[in-house]
């Protein structure tokens, strides 16, 4: 796609995926809902070790995941992990030391506005998976 080209009706892009105004957009939703499928597993293997907030970020996934969470907050904490599982943010992941600052961000401001739905059960399932992580 050239810089003056538009995408195709119907295209989901990059920047509509992590939009907070289009993140219950069905469309939207489902494209991240399929990035967070594919990507979230094996990008928190590789860096749960690397940042604090892993644990947070394992608990919101659980959040989104589970039937009892209201749609509307799903689709908010589907864009959130969408953008944490994307290999191209704000600040690129591989930069030591500030790399997960904008993803840091992204799910403490997800936390702040739906803590509620992050139930203790899905810090506790968090906490399990983590400990697996770390012991393979």
């Amino acid at each position: 796609m050239t810089a003056k080209a538009k995408p195709a009706a119907g295209t989901i892009t990059p920047e509509d995926a992590i939009d907070p105004s289009k993140a219950l957009v069905p469309s939207v939703q489902r494209v991240n809902e399929v990035r967070v499928k594919t990507g979230f597993w094996p990008k928190i293997g590789r860096v749960a070790a690397r940042i604090p907030f892993a644990d947070q970020v394992v608990s919101v996934y659980y959040a989104a995941r589970d039937p009892e969470t209201p749609m509307a907050a799903k689709g908010i904490m589907l864009g959130a992990l969408a953008y944490f599982v994307m290999p191209i943010d704000a600040i690129p992941d591989v930069l030591a030391g500030i790399g997960f600052t904008d993803d840091a961000a992204v799910i403490t401001a997800v936390i702040a506005t739906l803590g509620a739905n992050v139930r203790k059960r899905h810090r506790e399932l968090a906490e399990k998976a983590l400990d697996k992580l770390r012991d393979q």
